[in-house]
């Protein structure tokens, strides 16, 4: 009886032994216990502790449950006004009736006696953020993994779904702290003086009109321009020109970003044709040429607008978490200085708040756009439609004003700068003041300027070739976007060519859809 138990000891001694490779997966989510009860304590203990730790830490950031709901409810008190400490998190624990969920009074009280001070409190809470970190790291990677091995996945989706998770983090988490006005006054000086040192007016992206960049002078970096006009004044051939006008331009070349949610990229490269080449926009997109004309597309158009550092996107319905996305690889790949968006009220939101309505989707929109600015440190300039409150006034001033942005009062508390667009003869005024003819005539008016003075500046507008130019006669034209005759950019190159100056054209997010060389560059459309 006795060899037979000895038997039985030996069989179960050697179960374990069998095979332990399954357990390589068995392993423990990056946690610290210790220091989430340190955290806590230290909280408890000493005043002000806790505006120490919620810049850094969220309640999801903690492993244990428990501390999740401890650390909810001294938020919650921080919020009404009230001390964090032993007692009020008991009470407020047990108003909320998870003081039993989370191991009673003894357990809050047993936090407090693991630390002595919060000397150390703010290096524990980053180790905490840290492990949080990993830990969503890990969980992302294996969704990731997941979609991955899914053949209907869109490859561009994954990574348009991947990066905005991981973005996410660093959004949420990983948020800048404040700088001392010494740190940031030698940054200024610094600017001023090469701003100094430089002996030109332009600080920003140029629009290529001097009478606007005058007033402006120049898009500035980390601002979100609103460009709102009422449908078919020119909003989109516009934009457009300051597109081009910056690629293009002589002394300060910036590359541009266009996002078009309302019409396909060969409409969008024909209309940039038209103004480059000055030929009619309606025998471009017919085909209806002569042959001196399919010269002059060749060599005024093609030629030139093909080295320029032009980018457009024309994937419909895009959301804030692909545009960003797509804003950062342009900025960090191909040094794009401006972005364009026709136009704000196609974006969707990217699925939050399915129950918000519109308005509320809208002012999450601009809101995004402004950090985008602000993250990515370029011009965001977004189109946006105007209300029919224009049409309805009865003074006959049709002049557009901020309250006649539509959907969403947010987008001119968001915005640096507001430029309307009007053209006389759209209400059928086809003279001025003066009884002259006011063909073309068209007003850029500077509602909204955070860091500048409100103008009106006029171009005028040749909508056949789609071109803007400033405010003269046609034959004679102005300033750098030219006016009648040959392109003022003839025979002349952008600075900076060769890869990275290519008219790049992404089609949607469908691989099937596009046709890449090695660099990255669609056959042309035309």
């Amino acid at each position: 009886m006795d060899l037979n138990l000895k038997k039985d000891r030996n069989n179960v001694r050697r179960k374990p032994s069998i095979d332990v490779s399954s357990m390589v997966y068995g392993k423990i989510p990056p946690q610290s216990r210790d220091m989430e009860e340190a955290v806590l304590g230290a909280i408890m203990l000493e005043k002000g502790a806790f505006d120490t730790v919620i810049e850094i830490l969220k309640p999801e950031c903690f492993y244990v449950e428990a501390h999740q709901r401890i650390f909810a409810s001294m938020q919650r008190l921080a919020a009404k006004s009230m001390p964090v400490d032993i007692l009020t998190v008991v009470e407020e624990l047990k108003s909320s009736a998870e003081l039993d969920m989370i191991g009673g009074p003894f357990y809050v009280t047993r936090l407090t006696n693991t630390v002595v001070s919060s000397a150390n409190i703010e290096a524990h809470a980053r180790i905490i953020l840290q492990k949080f970190i990993q830990r969503e790291l890990i969980r992302i990677s294996g969704e990731i993994l997941s979609e991955a091995y899914e053949d209907t996945a869109d490859v561009f989706d994954l990574l348009d779904g991947a990066e905005s998770k991981l973005f996410e983090i660093t959004n949420n988490h990983l948020r800048k702290n404040y700088d001392s006005i010494d740190r940031v006054l030698v940054n200024t000086m610094k600017r001023i003086e090469d701003l100094r040192n430089k002996g030109d007016d332009i600080t920003g992206v140029p629009s290529g009109f001097p009478s606007l960049d005058k007033v402006t002078y120049g898009w500035q970096p980390t601002d979100l321009i609103i460009l709102a006009a009422r449908p078919s004044v020119g909003k989109t051939a516009f934009a457009l020109n300051l597109a081009r006008n910056a690629a293009l331009h002589p002394r300060f070349p910036k590359g541009a970003a266009i996002f078009s949610l309302e019409m396909s990229s060969g409409q969008i490269v024909q209309r940039i044709l038209s103004a480059e080449s000055e030929i009619k926009l309606e025998k471009i997109a017919r085909g209806k040429l002569e042959e001196y004309e399919m010269k002059k597309l060749m060599t005024h158009g093609i030629e030139r607008l093909a080295k320029a550092p032009i980018f457009i996107d024309d994937t419909p319905a895009l959301n804030i978490f692909e545009l960003r996305a797509k804003c950062r690889r342009l900025v960090h790949n191909h040094g794009v200085g401006v972005i364009i968006i026709d136009y704000l009220q196609l974006m969707s939101g990217g699925g939050e708040g399915r129950n918000s309505n519109r308005e509320q989707e809208i002012s999450k929109i601009s809101r995004d756009l402004k950090g985008l600015a602000k993250e990515l440190h370029v011009p965001v300039i977004a189109l946006s439609q105007l209300s029919r409150d224009v049409e309805k006034r009865k003074d006959g001033n049709k002049m557009p004003q901020l309250s006649d942005l539509r959907e969403s009062g947010a987008i001119e508390q968001d915005a640096d700068m507001v430029c309307f667009l009007y053209r006389p003869e759209y209400y059928e005024i086809t003279t001025n003041e003066m009884g002259e003819s006011n063909k073309g005539e068209t007003h850029v008016r500077i509602a909204k300027h955070r860091n500048g003075q409100l103008d009106t500046i006029k171009l005028r507008a040749v909508l056949e070739f789609q071109r803007f130019e400033d405010d003269g006669s046609l034959e004679g034209g102005g300033g750098f976007s030219g006016g009648g005759g040959p392109s003022p950019f003839a025979g002349m190159r952008p600075q900076g060519g060769g890869d990275e100056a290519k008219l790049y054209i992404q089609k949607g997010s469908k691989m099937n859809d596009m046709d890449f060389e090695d660099e990255g560059l669609e056959d042309a459309p035309f």
